[in-house]
């Protein structure tokens, strides 16, 4: 009975992909290509590229069940998030890259993607190396047909991959570091020049973990770019991080890091490799360890950046003097920083240092202070969804800042103006 009803199963399956192939839906050939894109919360790998032998016009998301693994030579994986099922939320025919077609020889299957899907991120946070690569697999089946895709040929990063990554810059023949960078399509006489520094959990010598560990790629995204008439990026990393002292351990600016010497060199060297640059509008900011690495060059270098854009300060606010309050009193900085910031407390950082500029007579120095990090997507929960507090960077990669401290909208010339619109009118001196 038994062999009989396998026997029965058998001809189920071979009717089913007759009947399957009559429609048109050609057999795959295994391969598949990930898409990673950077989230508030990080990136995800949210679509999968599959490729087929040969065209067709039809797909059934309902047809396909989707599982991965993800492994790390480095451990530290839990098991629940080593492996399992994605969902996927829809699913059309495309080209190779994922573009739209009504008839073609790729299917793209667009996954659910969310803060609280760790098994759809392609990194691994630890503590002692902060955003990791791991080592992202797909099993998929087509339920219908039986097929299985299984060998992947690559991942496409929408925005990181319009980057340069093989930046390379060595300082004093002790000190190399890696960088991305981007150009502007539209390139006129001059453009200006966005640098951008990572968070303390994405140092090292991959610059795609500066771009996607928090969302950094999307200074390049149009919505951002428009903003600027087209703008270079540079996007600097630090080999291990940016608030590290000479005896490996954290400073919060109470003794020198070891990093500011090559990285303004690394900043100046840029510059000069692109003459299209205009040295007026060089524009510096950062989260966190990137935050604190900002202010530490605005001190050091007051006459060189047009302006800042700081979130999450680690910069203890006790290490700075008055006299370089002075220093740094007339240049444009735009602050960004949530109450509930529970690892760079405001009181310690970003409120006795916004205060104290406006006591030295700042005129242009800006501070969004939220209440929460909350979901600006609102497809996880609006203001009911509330990130950790640190997150603040939330809000100035997606160019939201609009408020003042005291409430009011920041205006240049009588115009309402957000965080992106008011750096890019600042200018400074182009001696540099």
């Amino acid at each position: 009975m038994r062999k009989f009803k396998s026997f029965l199963f058998l001809i189920f399956i071979l009717f089913s992909i007759s009947v399957y192939a009559q429609k048109g839906y050609p057999k795959s050939t295994g391969e598949y290509k990930q898409v990673v894109e950077g989230f508030d919360w990080g990136p995800a790998v949210n679509k999968v590229i599959l490729a087929l032998d040969d065209t067709t016009s039809h797909v059934n998301s309902n047809d396909f069940s989707v599982y991965v693994t993800r492994k790390s030579s480095d451990g530290g994986i839990p098991a629940d998030q080593s492996s399992g099922q994605r969902s996927i939320l829809y699913s059309y025919i495309s080209d190779e890259n994922a573009g739209t077609l009504h008839v073609g020889r790729y299917i793209t299957l667009v996954l659910t993607v969310g803060p609280n899907l760790p098994i759809s991120s392609p990194f691994q946070y630890s503590w002692s190396k902060g955003n990791q690569w791991v080592d992202y697999q797909f099993n998929i089946i087509n339920n219908k047909t039986l097929d299985v895709w299984r060998k992947s040929t690559g991942k496409i990063m929408p925005l990181v991959d319009q980057f340069d990554l093989k930046g390379k810059f060595t300082y004093s023949d002790k000190l190399t570091m890696s960088y991305a960078s981007f150009a502007p399509s539209n390139v006129k006489d001059k453009s200006p020049l966005i640098i951008w520094l990572h968070g303390g959990g994405e140092g090292g010598f991959d610059p795609t973990t500066a771009l996607l560990g928090n969302k950094a790629a999307n200074y390049a995204s149009e919505a951002i770019q428009s903003v600027f008439d087209g703008a270079y990026v540079l996007v600097p990393q630090s080999p291990t991080f940016w608030m590290q002292n000479i005896q490996g351990s954290y400073t919060t600016g109470k003794v020198n890091d070891i990093y500011n010497e090559a990285l303004m060199a690394l900043i100046k060297d840029y510059v000069q490799s692109n003459p299209k640059i205009d040295a007026s509008r060089i524009y510096i900011g950062g989260c966190s360890n990137g935050g604190y690495m900002s202010l530490k060059l605005l001190l050091l270098h007051p006459d060189y950046f047009a302006a800042a854009y700081i979130s999450s300060l680690a910069y203890q606010a006790e290490y700075i003097s008055d006299e370089e309050m002075q220093k740094i009193k007339n240049i444009p900085i735009w602050f960004v920083h949530s109450k509930d910031d529970e690892t760079t407390k405001p009181n310690q950082t970003v409120l006795p240092v916004y205060n104290r500029l406006i006591a030295a007579g700042a005129k242009n120095v800006h501070f969004s202070f939220y209440d929460h990090v909350n979901d600006i997507t609102n497809l996880y929960g609006g203001k009911g969804y509330v990130y950790p507090g640190h997150w603040s960077w939330v809000y100035l990669h997606e160019n939201l800042p609009r408020q003042d401290f005291n409430g009011s909208i920041v205006k240049v010339n009588g115009k309402p103006v957000t965080i992106m619109e008011w750096m890019s009118s600042q200018k400074t001196n182009p001696k540099k």
